[in-house]
C-alpha cells in the first residue's frame, strides 16, 4: 500500500511538473490580499484537518508538492518549512479519528480504553500547537542551529 501511495506521489509529482500549476499557484496565492501569516495559518489548518484522515508519509508526499511553492513564494525559509511541515504533520498523526500514533499505544495497552488514550493526548496535543505558534512567530528559533552551519 504504501509503494502505491508512492508510486501515485511520482505520477502526481511528474503532472505538477509538467503543468507547472504548483508555481502558478503559488503565484496566485502570492498576490493574495491576505498576510503571509494567515496564509501559514491556513497551510497548517489543512495539515491539521488531513490528518485526521491520512496518515503522514501519504499525506506529506501529496502536498508538499503543492503547499512547497506557495511557501517560497510568500519568501518563507524552506527549512522552517520543513520543521512546520512535521510539527503539523505530528500533530494529524495523533487526532482523532485516524490517528495512527494512537492506534499504536493501544496495541501496547491493551487494557486502556481508546477514549482514555484520545484523552491522554490532548496535552500533547497543545504542547504541539504551542510549539508550532512559537515557530510561527519567531522562526530564528528553528534556523538557529542551521544558520551556524553556513
Amino acid at each position: 500500500m504504501i509503494f502505491l501511495i508512492i508510486i501515485g506521489a511520482f505520477v502526481l509529482g511528474r503532472f505538477l511538473a509538467v503543468t507547472r500549476l504548483p508555481f502558478e499557484l503559488g503565484a496566485w496565492v502570492g498576490e493574495l490580499p491576505l498576510p503571509r501569516v494567515a496564509i501559514m495559518l491556513l497551510i497548517i489548518l489543512m495539515y491539521l484537518l488531513l490528518g485526521c484522515v491520512m496518515d503522514v508519509p501519504a499525506m506529506v508526499i501529496l502536498t508538499v508538492p503543492i503547499v512547497f511553492p506557495v511557501a517560497m513564494s510568500l519568501a518563507y525559509d524552506p527549512i522552517w518549512f520543513g520543521v512546520i511541515i512535521v510539527l503539523v504533520s505530528e500533530m494529524g498523526a495523533i487526532t482523532p479519528p485516524v490517528g495512527v500514533n494512537v492506534y499504536v499505544i493501544k496495541g501496547v495497552a491493551k487494557d486502556v480504553p481508546l477514549e482514555v488514550i484520545f484523552r491522554g493526548i490532548l496535552p500533547f496535543l497543545g504542547a504541539i500547537v504551542a510549539c508550532a505558534a512559537i515557530l510561527l512567530a519567531f522562526p530564528q528559533i528553528a534556523l538557529f542551529l542551521p544558520g551556524l552551519i553556513g
